[in-house]
């Protein structure tokens, strides 16, 4: 069975921290940021706000988008490296929020690809017929995994969630999803991490908060990049190839905001020009997971993606993680 979007949503907290706030905050500076990453701000939860808090939001926007109701609801994944709680998942905490009792729940963690892992998911659930309704959100609270004077990391990250609902019967309005494709590579885990708080390491104590070992780390950033650009862009190749289309007859490329320069690197190794990237980097940082339907709901709402054109969303996040997927609007 295919599997098609009925709906998009998103939600960003209305706190902004701009560079000029990290000026204040570390040595650093709103043109060294603005120059390396292509950041200007970032938005930052409540602190009475949890990931699924996020998700809750975006995921009403969603439904509301595609006229269903939280009854119709079989299957809730929620796309997450920020879990409100490590046990019960995101996802139980969202069904409860919704009152989506009848629905299955779980997460899915794959670092910054976590969205295009949770929709390939959702599609084998949906073309099997165990599943006809989805519920696919992704959401991060960056913030809160940050060492604060770590200028190479800290400036990049920002909090917010996105989500899409799928169907396998299209509807009015219904989008196609023509495929999605996913890899990874656990040899390569080691270059962006959180050490601490897992069963490798000893439980949460003085000795491992004062070790750092529980804030996101990024080593051999520049390294990280070069495999970082070679795989957005094979994904994105792949997701155009599979379906038959050539690269320049794609209409928006949606990738992860992970960082405008590697984007720009990703553009010229595809040889696509960077206007087709629909970009958010800028106003949101890199929100892990939850960039690209942050970035796809933004484009829907604002009438950038218009009806028959071709939409690929490519990702590339830790653990080492890759994927993307390609859509018939």
């Amino acid at each position: 069975m295919p599997m098609y979007i009925q709906g998009t949503g998103s939600f960003l907290p209305p706190r902004v921290l701009h560079n000029r706030d990290l000026e204040k905050m570390m040595d650093t500076s709103d043109e060294w940021i603005s120059q390396r990453t292509g950041v200007r701000e970032r938005r930052i939860a409540d602190p009475e706000m949890a990931t699924s808090d996020l998700a809750l939001e975006a995921s009403r926007k969603a439904l509301e988008m595609s006229g269903m109701q939280v009854a119709d609801l079989e299957l809730i994944i929620v796309a997450t490296i920020t879990p409100d709680t490590h046990c019960p998942a995101a996802a139980n905490w969202l069904q409860a929020k919704l009152g989506a009792d009848q629905a299955v729940t779980f997460d899915v963690t794959a670092a910054c690809s976590g969205f295009v892992f949770a929709l390939n998911v959702a599609e084998q659930y949906l073309k099997a017929g165990t599943f006809r309704n989805v519920l696919v959100v992704a959401a991060e609270i960056m913030t809160r995994t940050l060492n604060w004077k770590d200028r190479t990391s800290a400036i990049l990250w920002g909090d917010g969630a996105g989500g899409v609902v799928l169907t396998s019967e299209k509807r009015e309005h219904g989008h196609l999803i023509r495929s999605t494709h996913i890899h990874t590579n656990g040899a390569g885990g080691a270059n962006l991490l959180m050490p601490g708080g897992g069963s490798k390491t000893t439980p949460i104590s003085h000795e491992s908060v004062d070790q750092d070992l529980h804030t996101l780390k990024l080593i051999e950033a520049s390294a990280s990049v070069r495999v970082a650009v070679k795989h957005f862009a094979e994904a994105a190749l792949e997701a155009a190839e599979a379906n038959g289309v050539a690269l320049e007859a794609v209409d928006w490329f949606i990738p992860h905001q992970a960082n405008l320069r590697m984007l720009q690197s990703v553009a010229k190794r595809l040889n696509v020009p960077i206007e087709k990237f629909f970009l958010t980097v800028q106003k949101f940082g890199n929100i892990s997971s939850a960039s690209i339907p942050i970035a796809l709901d933004e484009a829907v709402r604002t009438g950038a993606v218009q009806e028959g054109q071709r939409i690929v969303l490519t990702a590339f996040g830790g653990g080492l993680t890759w994927g993307s997927a390609l859509i018939e609007w």
